[in-house]
């Protein structure tokens, strides 16, 4: 049900939003509400809703119309009540949470809040008095959690994307277990205004879709500055910038792999042998795969439990927990509870220990663009959780709990189906607010993998990719013509700024080029001539982060400037020029094409 062949049928009459409602409750009523479900907004309120939709003439351009969408129960929405998975909680939403406001808006149609793990404590899904998802593709095994419920409810084709949380890799572990595209955004780029913490300062918005298209579409109606949300954050121009992210750039881009000592898999080696799988299929994507140590990640990650910040969990709830100490799942009662044994140095304590371990975690930084991780290292049963409820779930967050501390963005990706018919799944990490350039390698990265979409046997290429934009995300493009070409003198002003080389091209013929006198390093003049009628000068274009392109302008020398280029394709970037008096007493040197030719010449 992914929303662009919703989209088609629409539009050429073969549905309409009513009949998907009547659809989708008769296909609830057929599975059973539990234990996907904990309410359902009423049939006959969505109805109206669908008929509403259908009959405003504006409402065909809302950029999701008549898409169905689920949430878990710890968002509130006005006129439901939000139970967190207790029901000695519930209590009625007197507004509704701004993110579900926002897709709402936008034309959605939420049918309905979904189980979770209680209080959204735990990456199981088996922590809930309304019942136990289990995987669609084996109901003996656990569905990963807490977003348990928005991942069945997606995979299950009864919505076409949903949203959850993510504190510990409650967004990504269900995804990995249903076969489902899970993005884990930069904190505060959703707003939280309106959903119960579970850890106020780590807490994101998820959501789950069948493929990284459908995410991207949501997550640009969902993001946005909340001034309600204390958490709530945008990007400052040139944070998040990827460079790396263009499909078929000219030069690759460089992920992190886990040193072989440092992967852990406990025991799963078919889920070990999937993994190699996604790193050879990233690199024949034109990734470089660059070893790193894993060790200060991993100490990140057992920071999370082990640490104080199982005391937010118990801030968010301390009168509830006071007075209703019975009515809690018992592991949840424990974890939650347990926050009382940590002080204020405790807090201060883990706090310089986190940044400390950030400290050590730059270098790898410096090496690669994202990291590749496992989603989870393995799949559990639901008896064997429940046999052993803390550790095995500590084991299912050996890839997933350093991120939210460490302030990373995440999507979770299909990688294939191992022996046994359950799916693996990969992550992609990056640093802060490169979510929309994660998106666009994760993408080719699902493509190549995937066979089908959640739990149905529709195919990832009967969907559309992300459509490309002309720049990566946060960046400028900026066309070379001389000194700072590659293996020229001045292309480490390009590298240092992290800018990454695009393509080779040539500029509209109505260019000359000219060898500038009296510089160092030689330096080559552009003009623009309109009508001139030449055959273009060669340039490279390069993606510069927004936020390094200030230095670098004012690094320019007279008569030197930036200013704005016509292509051979007729597209626009900016690039170098010359002023007119920069090519008085110039050689001109057009008629070689470009600077490379005239710099051999002098050699």
């Amino acid at each position: 049900m992914d929303i662009t062949a919703l989209e088609n049928a629409y539009r050429a009459g073969a549905l309409t939003p009513t009949a998907l409602v009547e659809q989708i409750y008769s296909d609830i009523e057929a599975q059973g509400e539990r234990p996907v479900w904990i309410a359902l907004v009423p049939r006959e309120s969505n109805l109206l809703r669908a008929a509403e939709l259908e009959a405003s003439p504006s409402s065909n351009s809302l950029s999701l119309f008549g898409i169905p969408f689920a949430v878990k129960d710890n968002f509130d929405v006005e006129g439901m009540s939000t139970t967190a998975g207790c029901p000695a909680f519930a209590h009625d939403a007197a507004a509704t949470a701004t993110v579900v406001k926002q897709l709402l808006d936008a034309g959605a149609i939420l049918i309905g809040k979904t189980n979770m793990d209680q209080f959204a404590t735990g990456l199981v899904g088996t922590r809930s008095p309304y019942g136990i998802c289990s995987s669609v593709f084996n109901p003996e095994y656990i569905s990963g959690g807490s977003s348990s419920g928005s991942a069945i409810a997606v995979a299950r084709s009864l919505v076409s994307f949903s949203l959850g949380t993510d504190t510990a890799g409650s967004g990504r572990v269900p995804a990995a277990f249903n076969q489902l595209v899970g993005l884990k955004p930069s904190r505060g780029w959703i707003s939280a205004q309106g959903l119960l913490p579970a850890c106020r300062t780590l807490d994101c918005v998820s959501i789950f879709a069948e493929t990284c298209a459908d995410v991207a579409r949501v997550f640009k109606v969902a993001r946005g500055f909340d001034a309600a949300d204390g958490y709530s954050r945008i990007p400052a121009p040139g944070e998040g910038a990827a460079p790396w992210s263009v499909t078929g750039a000219a030069s690759a881009f460089r992920f992190g792999v886990p040193a072989e000592e440092s992967l852990e898999f406990f025991g799963d080696e078919a889920a070990r042998e999937k993994f190699g799988g996604a790193v050879g299929a990233l690199t024949a994507l034109g990734g470089e795969p660059i070893r790193f140590d894993y060790e200060p990640f991993r100490k990140a990650a057992s920071l999370l439990y082990s640490g104080p910040w199982v005391a937010e969990r118990l801030a968010a709830l301390k009168d509830f927990v006071q007075e209703h100490p019975g009515d809690l799942e018992p592991t949840v009662a424990s974890i939650i509870t347990g926050g009382n044994r940590f002080s204020a140095v405790d807090a201060f304590d883990a706090a310089y220990a986190l940044e400390a371990l950030r400290r050590e975690t730059y270098g790898v930084w410096e090496q690669v663009d994202f990291l590749l991780l496992p989603t989870a290292p393995t799949q559990y049963t639901i008896a064997q959780v429940q046999q052993a409820p803390v550790a095995l779930n500590s084991n299912l967050g050996y890839y997933t709990n350093f991120v939210n501390l460490l302030d990373l963005a995440a999507i979770a990706v299909p990688a294939g189906f191992k022996a046994n018919g359950l799916p693996f799944g990969v992550s992609l990490i990056g640093r802060a607010f490169t979510d929309d350039g994660l998106l666009q390698i994760a993408d080719r990265l699902h493509r190549s993998l995937a066979t089908t979409l959640g739990g149905s046997d529709r195919k990832p290429a009967d969907t559309p990719e992300i459509s490309p934009s002309p720049a990566p995300y946060g960046c400028i493009l900026l066309a070379v013509v001389g000194a700072h070409l590659t293996g020229q003198p001045l292309n480490w002003q390009m590298t240092q700024r992290k800018a990454r080389l695009l393509r080779t091209t040539r500029t509209h013929g109505d260019y000359r080029l000219y060898a500038v006198p009296n510089t160092t390093p030689a330096k080559p003049g552009l003009v623009y001539e309109p009508g001139f009628g030449g055959h273009g000068i060669e340039v490279e274009v390069w993606a510069m982060p927004e936020d390094t392109v200030g230095s670098f302008l004012n690094a320019i020398p007279p008569p030197l400037t930036l200013g704005t280029l016509r292509l051979a394709d007729g597209s626009t970037v900016k690039g170098f020029l010359c002023e007119p008096s920069g090519i008085v007493g110039a050689q001109e040197i057009t008629h070689l094409g470009g600077w490379r030719k005239y710099i051999q010449g002098q050699n």
